[in-house]
């Protein structure tokens, strides 16, 4: 599913066409050539309490090394690279043309091949359910969350594509030593781990061992590398998808 090489990134004048509204940290709209990406400057980023040193372009990037170790492509082609406002994260652009995958239906009305997540009371008052689909990529996306520790999966930042691909996108706040998985993907809470899913992470288990791990501790904490094997690998002993545990707000606000 991967759209560009790495290396067309790399390479060419990064032209910024507009600013990306709304979003907490500068984004914008650029093209390489007649690839259009976007581009995350570093000198735009504002520090968050539980992330004062920043760096949220070289967590982006973390997370796409995580992506392209496990061989799941849910992260569009990545890179660090300088642009017109200084050094940032640099990802190809994909444009959502696909249906829905996280919804709001009224209370109880799961349809075939959706995944219940909670229930809860929509703007109204009206009882309603927050549901997501039943599909092999969200569910190694649930699981790319838990080994990256992400904070953030919003049904938004999710991109649906018409042939059925789903990429994850907005990873800056990943990482972190601290168990923060905040995410609408909820609905495989307490299911075991498939056979091809524990050998993929087993073999990322093996790499954050050797270069990958190295990589990772060029861009993050030390102590953030550790943890992200920690968490690895007590997922694979438990053998099963994570349960909320309600010590940390286990769905980001909004939730889309």
């Amino acid at each position: 599913m991967r759209g560009v090489d790495e290396s067309d990134l790399l390479s060419g004048e990064l032209v910024v066409e507009g600013r990306i509204m709304p979003a907490s940290n500068h984004t914008f709209f650029a093209r390489i050539g007649q690839t259009a990406v976007v581009y995350k400057p570093v000198s735009g980023e504002r520090p968050l309490w539980d992330f004062p040193n920043g760096n949220l372009a070289a967590r982006e990037y973390g997370a796409s090394l995580i992506d392209a170790a496990l061989g799941w492509h849910l992260v569009p082609e990545t890179v660090l690279r300088d642009g017109p406002a200084g050094p940032g994260m640099v990802q190809r652009w994909c444009e959502p043309d696909g249906p829905e995958v996280v919804d709001v239906v009224p209370l109880g009305e799961v349809p075939t091949g959706w995944l219940h997540v909670l229930d809860a009371q929509d703007g109204e008052g009206r009882p309603v359910s927050l549901i997501h689909e039943d599909s092999l990529g969200l569910r190694k996306m649930a699981l790319f969350d838990v080994v990256t520790n992400n904070t953030d999966r919003k049904g938004g930042h999710i991109l649906s594509m018409a042939n059925g691909h789903r990429y994850g996108v907005d990873h800056g706040i990943c990482f972190h030593v601290e168990d923060k998985l905040r995410t609408v993907l909820w609905g495989w809470a307490g299911q075991e781990l498939g056979a091809e899913e524990r050998a993929d992470l087993s073999a990322l288990d093996q790499q954050l061992s050797d270069e990958l791990g190295a990589a990772l501790r060029g861009l993050i904490d030390a102590d953030e590398v550790h943890a992200t094997q920690q968490r690895l690998a007590s997922l694979l002993d438990q053998g099963h998808f994570p349960v909320p545990s309600w010590e940390w707000p286990a769905i980001p606000w909004p939730p889309f």
